[in-house]
């Protein structure tokens, strides 16, 4: 092998390695950790990214040892709420199911890989987790709360039915997320129940419903790229040029802490 392929080869980027924590789900008398299809494939085919599934049922002794091998952390919905004690609420929604060691994992996760400068990637839970690890609440009953639609899905409509855009969500001008989808205004699908009452610290909206309703964050006083959506850009991906964009920005973030990271390994190494 010649001195410029061993150079060439030394200097390639390699594929960005992303954290996808599961969650709980009880089958048939079984406890299962679980990850949906439509989540994963989104961040192969347009993030080009590695998945690494996360079980969060075994507590956080090693944490610190999942983030040594992370460049991303992508943070996604799920059918449980977060538990309300952890913004400091009552339940209002006991006949919710709720998924506490997720909870557990995902907030201290949330902060750690903040601190490492990890790009972080949220989606419906995963937008509210982030919430609530930076010091926001939620509204527990969005379609209770004056002012605001019910932006739930109707559970007797077929799944085709339930993910199809229904709403319209206004961006922020002059933000990187105008940019980067070319327009103001895009039309979502909505499935959630709850959402983002009062951002926690350092979070900005970044779109939000015809409502008023925040359906997107970014915290760029404290990230590259701290960036999560109420709606599920993920579903049906591949036919949404929208979501292509969303997917393939957080790939480009994971890309440049990739970059960084072999960048401060070959200044150790000199």
């Amino acid at each position: 092998m010649s001195n410029s392929n061993i150079g060439n080869k030394q200097t390639s980027l390699r594929k960005p390695v992303v954290l996808m924590t599961m969650g709980s789900q009880e089958r048939k008398g079984h406890d299962y950790q679980v990850m949906t299809h439509k989540y994963i494939t989104p961040l192969v085919d347009f993030a080009d990214c590695l998945p690494v599934l996360v079980p969060t049922c075994c507590g956080t002794d090693d944490l610190e040892r999942y983030l040594d091998m992370a460049d991303g952390v992508y943070l996604t919905g799920a059918g449980s709420n977060i538990d309300p004690a952890l913004y400091g609420q009552e339940n209002e929604t006991p006949g919710k199911g709720q998924d506490k060691n997720r909870d557990l994992f995902d907030i201290p996760l949330v902060k750690l890989a903040l601190a490492r400068g990890l790009p972080i990637f949220g989606i419906c839970r995963g937008m509210q987790e982030i919430n609530v690890a930076l010091g926001g609440d939620i509204y527990q009953k969005v379609y209770a709360e004056p002012g605001f639609n019910d932006h739930r899905e109707n559970p007797e409509d077929p799944v085709e039915v339930q993910y199809q855009a229904v709403h319209s969500v206004t961006i922020k001008p002059d933000s990187w997320l105008r940019d980067a989808l070319g327009t103001d205004q895009i039309r979502v699908n909505s499935l959630h129940g709850q959402g983002l009452r009062n951002l926690g610290e350092g979070l900005e909206p970044i779109a939000q419903a015809e409502d008023g309703l925040v359906e997107a964050i970014h915290g760029p006083s404290i990230s590259p790229f701290l960036f999560a959506v109420q709606w599920h850009p993920e579903w049906q991906a591949a036919k949404n040029p929208d979501s292509i964009k969303i997917f393939e920005a957080f790939g480009d973030a994971c890309r440049a802490q990739v970059r960084k990271s072999q960048a401060s390994k070959r200044n150790q190494a000199a």
